[in-house]
C-alpha cells in the first residue's frame, strides 16, 4: 500500500474477469489535514492507486500504469460522509500485463470511471 493505512478492504470478490471490492476510507489520514482542510476530499490520485493495487491483489503480480483513459471523476468522495466505496474492476489480460475498467461508487452515486493499462514489473 502506497499511502499506509489510507483505507482498508473490506472484501475482494472475484468471478472470472470481473473483482468487486469493498473499502473503507481512513478518513483521520494526514493527506486530508492538506486535500483539504475542514472540507476533505479524496484525491483522485488516490484513488486510481487504490484501484491498481486491488488489480495487483486479484492477479498476483506488480503492475505500472502505462495509459489511462475515460478517466471520469463524477462526485466528491467526502471520507467523513462516505467513507465506504464500492469498486468494480473488469480485467482483462494481455500479451504486456492488463487492461482495466472501473466503476467506483459510494451508495448509488458514480464517483469515478477509469479504464487504464498495466504492464507487469
Amino acid at each position: 500500500m502506497l499511502l499506509k493505512d489510507f483505507y482498508t478492504v473490506k472484501a475482494i470478490n472475484t468471478v472470472e474477469n470481473s473483482t468487486t471490492a469493498a473499502i473503507t476510507i481512513n478518513n483521520n489520514h494526514e493527506v486530508f489535514k492538506g486535500h483539504f482542510p475542514n472540507n476533505p476530499v479524496t484525491p483522485g490520485v488516490c484513488m486510481m492507486q487504490i484501484i491498481k493495487e486491488i488489480t495487483e491483489t486479484v492477479v498476483g503480480e506488480k503492475l505500472f500504469m502505462t495509459s489511462s483513459s475515460n478517466v471520469k471523476f463524477m462526485a466528491i468522495i467526502n471520507p467523513e460522509v462516505t467513507p465506504d466505496l464500492e469498486l468494480s474492476i473488469v480485467i482483462t489480460k494481455n500479451d504486456d500485463g492488463y487492461k482495466i475498467k472501473n466503476v467506483s461508487k459510494f451508495n448509488d452515486t458514480i464517483a469515478l470511471k477509469l479504464s487504464a493499462t498495466y504492464k507487469v514489473i
